[in-house]
């Protein structure tokens, strides 16, 4: 669970920190997501929270990759950074801090680390033989690449043989310490499959790893030998460090660490689940740092059901589908369709079904027609009923949703937060088709419809601050309709001025006003072949 009980409640996570050799893709994209939904979540229910992202921007593979394309690595990481905050201001993401591994600050950071696990005698010289992928900059073992010599993860990519002299971290010594750690707290690595998958490798037992390179160039000096460049994952981990410092503060782990220190949650793909659920927690260990209190790792996505890759030219563009649907549509899918810490698929014919099925046609009908009925029968102006019959259908199925739905969020289940609270939208379009408010109208029966219209308009309200993490646009829109002068993009407003105990109670808000004009919250989607017929 995501919860914290400290009071004043303060809560920081972090997406990884994503390598900058190319633009953004849609995994990356997802993660991010992930997080700010949860932050979201946390800030409407009146925690103080940090949230990090950011870049890891040294090694071998920026180094090529900055030669192929003419430039200097700082260019090209400076040009990649860019399109990750574009990407993040386009899907609507509030960061609280973007971690870049190239500032400086961040390097005295790393040194003094550094400089703490080598004085407790837990960094060694030695040689250094094996295959080297450099995508994944790691090391592998023979057993982990395929006939052809290239990483599983890298296909098309060979590993290279390497054999020199390297500065060695004793993850070995933490063997013990780890074991531990996993039995202790359980939910240390969630979901449950990659707890298991951590604990396999550890008891395979667990061997020292390099954490300097000779002949790269980009990157940080070990401190103790200037012959030899950090090595990526002792760089880019202290970045969830480096990003705490405030920008007046001095550079200092004990700065660094002073608020906001361990981490509440990392997020991260499971194709980094090793550094963070190993690596990482031995590392602050031998530096007699507190550790995370969570890793939660989510799977990979495909397309079509077929994993992406340029070479197979299935790749997905997160711009494009932004740019196409905007950042509601898209993180509603993602957010909904995927159950978080397993694989998922994007289809786009499936995508747009979704999205008119739910938004269009669900939500937002729901709202137009309660709207247009509330014009026609009530004079434009929103009934106000005071109190409902403590059996009355629509009270009885939104009582106590928000309840549930906190308890899906805070498990990271949003599919199941967008189930629950569906169901109280459908349940709100059957009733008002069984309730027949047209007919009662006509048989002079206001007060009934007043009723009515009433328990809809509150259930698609309490629907619509529920989903404001996830879908924050459309929330604002149905509010504004609705009279109610909140704004989901601003977590402190938000907490102020629509309290999570009131807000999220069904019948608890009281809402009258004049109509002016309505419009669609949503409206419906079309294929790209479905606009050129």
């Amino acid at each position: 669970m995501i919860t914290d009980e400290t009071k004043p409640q303060i809560f920081s996570l972090t997406t990884p920190l994503y390598y900058v050799n190319d633009v953004p893709h849609m995994g990356s994209a997802y993660t991010t997501m992930v997080a700010d939904v949860i932050a979201r979540f946390k800030r409407l229910k009146g925690a103080s929270v940090l949230f990090i992202t950011g870049t890891d921007e040294h090694g071998q593979k920026i180094q090529r990759t900055a030669v192929e394309k003419d430039l200097d690595p700082q260019q090209h990481c400076d040009q990649v950074v860019t399109s990750f905050k574009d990407l993040w201001q386009k899907l609507n993401i509030q960061y609280d801090r973007f971690s870049r591994t190239t500032s400086q600050h961040h390097e005295t950071i790393v040194k003094e680390f550094f400089q703490r696990v080598y004085d407790n005698n837990d960094i060694y010289l030695a040689q250094q033989q094996g295959w080297y992928c450099v995508p994944c900059e790691e090391f592998k073992e023979k057993r982990e690449l395929r006939e052809d010599a290239c990483c599983p993860l890298h296909p098309n990519k060979k590993a290279e043989w390497r054999d020199e002299e390297n500065y060695f971290f004793r993850l070995s010594k933490y063997q013990e310490a780890l074991e531990t750690l996993y039995e202790e707290h359980y939910d240390f690595i969630e979901p449950e499959t990659r707890r298991n998958e951590i604990l396999k490798f550890v008891k395979q037992g667990l061997q020292d790893f390099s954490i300097s390179r000779v002949n790269v160039s980009w990157g940080f000096p070990v401190p103790v030998d200037v012959n030899h460049t950090i090595y990526v994952w002792f760089d880019a981990l202290l970045g969830y460090i480096s990003a705490l410092l405030d920008s007046n503060q001095k550079p200092t782990l004990e700065n660094a660490l002073s608020k906001w220190w361990p981490i509440n949650l990392h997020l991260i793909g499971k194709d980094i689940l090793r550094f963070h659920a190993v690596y990482w927690p031995a590392m602050l260990m031998s530096a007699k740092l507190p550790l995370p209190k969570k890793i939660f790792s989510h799977g990979f996505l495909t397309k079509n059901g077929q994993k992406m890759s340029k070479t197979l030219g299935n790749t997905l563009n997160p711009f494009y589908l932004v740019d196409r649907y905007g950042s509601d549509a898209v993180r509603y899918y993602f957010l909904k369709e995927i159950e978080c810490g397993r694989d998922g698929d994007f289809n786009e014919t499936r995508f747009v079904n979704v999205l008119n099925a739910d938004l269009a046609n669900d939500l937002g009908n729901l709202l137009n027609r309660t709207l247009g009925m509330t014009r026609k029968y009530c004079k434009g102006i929103i009934p106000r009923v005071v109190n409902f019959p403590l059996d009355y259908p629509l009270k009885n199925t939104g009582q106590d949703l928000g309840t549930r739905v906190t308890q899906a969020y805070e498990t990271i289940k949003f599919d199941q937060v967008c189930k629950e609270i569906f169901s109280l939208i459908r349940a709100s379009n059957k009733f008002i088709d069984e309730q027949a408010p047209w007919s009662l109208f006509k048989q002079g029966k206001q007060a009934e419809v007043e009723t009515i219209l009433a328990a809809v308009l509150e259930s698609v309200r309490l629907s619509a601050y529920l989903l404001s993490p996830i879908i924050p646009n459309l929330s604002n829109n149905i509010y504004q309709q609705l009279g109610l002068s909140v704004d989901f993009n601003d977590g402190d407003y938000v907490h102020q001025n629509a309290p999570f105990t009131q807000h999220s109670q069904w019948g608890k808000i009281e809402v009258s006003q004049t109509l002016t004009k309505t419009q669609p919250i949503f409206v419906r989607l079309n294929l790209p072949e479905e606009e050129s017929t």
